[in-house]
């Protein structure tokens, strides 16, 4: 029988490949959890969509499949104290105001559909001060371009946004608003860490900015945009509507991103974290103000719980996992991810094989649209070991190139790097980063860090725990660190290796689009 003080925050933790249900212990332990993969939809070359009503029903079967786990163990309902949500961010979701129902599919934040664009817009008046605003460079990747892109080649988008329907939102609005029951409760609410996704909020202002609508050429009486409120809220998420939970409120949400840096506890101001999941994002804390970036990052909110927002600069990079899929799927290299980290070490190096994963152009601290992907150094001696040993190295080379740009942002080197995700799984990938950035990396034994970023934002809103202080030593035991091997001379020259491999590879985008 469950204590009578036994506490339990449920996280909804919804990614690029799949839907996810955790529920966690006050200790930050996963108790219960359901996962489920959904579709990947790929019109054309560098389109990428989601269905947004398979999200929808992926959650909501993974929260009552983990329910029913957490049942079988003897615990109850009412322990379950909140939910929270942590989400893919740049995705963009468009629905009718009077239906609830999507106009279009959710495009992914890795579509690059928009490209030409995106160059028609750089020319605009005003293009070369808008990351002063919003802490984000014109690109595919943020939600503006999808929202633009849509208006100008979807119908019924276009239709809804002259007749006062259109709502927009990334991921975490369209759950909310849906998990609430739709247009009958009409919960649209963002927070910061999403919100600033879009490059309509106001990085110091935290709300919609009229002269970044008005560089879009939005009219703000013809599309809703979400009321941005705070990431750990006990009343503005509302509750859920429908199934095992139903009632149970949701009060916290984060961008995945930024849940990863609360899980991993990154509260003080220096502290980084770097996920490796689908794709690879180096989040690190700056402090109450932002810091904007003047080699290739970006400014972006890490979270805002009480008192003032805490803001971050990262570090994006658009493949990571998804070019381990890539050997899986489309070469056939192996039959599950967990068996790269073997292939990979059958050999003792790269074999002079270098693997741009530009699969979508590269992003910081790149931001090269017109990259794609490509490998180099192959010779008769190249074995598929070779190739998946420098698909790992890809995404640890463009995360030492971010973490360089960190140091000339910040003005100061990082001690330590606390990692995350899937990736992170392999020993030899972790030890590859640990040699390719020359300062340790720390990999916690728990590393469902954000999904407890969710819980941390929900817990927190209603009491489950009454401060951060009350969270340093959570998840800290078993931790492994992996020391950097490698001797500066071999570092540096792969690194110049991996550079003069990605100029190589620009250029070649646009015979594709």
């Amino acid at each position: 029988m469950p204590l009578a003080n036994d506490v339990f925050v449920g996280a909804i933790d919804q990614g690029t490949t799949s839907s996810r249900f955790l529920i966690f212990d006050k200790d930050g332990t996963p108790v219960a959890s359901h996962q489920i993969e959904f579709k990947q939809i790929y019109p054309h070359s560098g389109w990428h969509e989601h269905d947004p009503a398979e999200l929808i029903s992926s959650v909501q079967q993974c929260i009552d499949e983990a329910v029913k786990i957490f049942l079988r163990l003897g615990h109850s309902l009412d322990a379950i104290k909140s939910v929270g949500i942590t989400n893919q961010r740049e995705t963009t979701v468009c629905w009718d105001k009077q239906t609830g129902e999507p106009l279009y599919n959710a495009i992914v934040w890795t579509d690059i559909r928009a490209q030409e664009l995106v160059r028609e817009i750089k020319k605009r008046d005003g293009a070369d001060g808008l990351q002063q605003l919003c802490g984000l460079p014109l690109s595919t990747y943020p939600c503006c371009t999808k929202v633009l892109w849509m208006l100008e080649n979807v119908p019924r988008v276009k239709q809804a946004y002259d007749e006062g329907r259109l709502m927009f939102g990334t991921v975490d609005s369209w759950l909310v608003y849906q998990l609430n029951g739709g247009p009958h409760k009409n919960v649209h609410v963002s927070e910061p860490t999403n919100a600033s996704r879009s490059m309509f909020m106001n990085l110091e202002t935290l709300d919609y900015d009229e002269r970044l609508l008005g560089f879009f050429k939005l009219d703000r009486n013809k599309i809703t945009l979400p009321k941005i409120v705070r990431s750990s809220d006990a009343n503005a998420y509302g509750t859920l509507a429908t199934g095992t939970l139903k009632g149970v409120p949701i009060t916290g949400c984060l961008g995945d991103q930024s849940a990863a840096l609360v899980g991993q506890k990154g509260f003080s101001p220096g502290m980084a974290k770097n996920t490796y999941g689908t794709g690879c994002f180096l989040l690190y804390n700056v402090g109450e103000k932002p810091v904007i970036s003047t080699h290739g990052l970006l400014a972006t909110v890490a979270y805002y719980f009480e008192g003032k927002p805490v803001y971050a600069l990262e570090g994006s990079i658009a493949v990571a996992g998804s070019g381990i899929k890539f050997l899986i799927n489309n070469l056939d290299f192996v039959k599950e991810s967990s068996k790269i980290n073997d292939l990979a070490a059958t050999v003792d190096d790269n074999g002079g094989c270098v693997f741009v994963t530009a699969f979508s152009g590269l992003f910081a601290p790149y931001w090269i649209d017109e990259c794609r992907g490509t490998i180099l150094g192959i010779t008769q001696y190249t074995q598929k070991g070779h190739i998946a040993r420098a698909t790992l190295e890809a995404t640890c080379f463009q995360t030492a190139a971010i973490l360089r740009a960190m140091a000339k942002d910040s003005g100061a080197s990082l001690a330590e790097l606390a990692v995350d995700g899937g990736m992170s799984n392999s020993d030899l990938c972790m030890q590859t980063q640990a040699d390719l950035i020359g300062i340790p990396v720390k990999r916690p034994a728990m590393r469902e860090t954000t999904a407890l970023g969710a819980a941390i934002a929900a817990g927190l809103a209603v009491g489950v725990w009454k401060g951060l202080e009350e969270l340093r030593e959570v998840n800290m035991v078993g931790s492994t660190v992996f020391e950097p091997k490698m001797v500066e001379e071999k570092r540096e020259g792969m690194f110049g290796r991996w550079e003069k491999a990605v100029k190589t590879c620009t250029g070649f985008g646009a015979h594709f689009l």
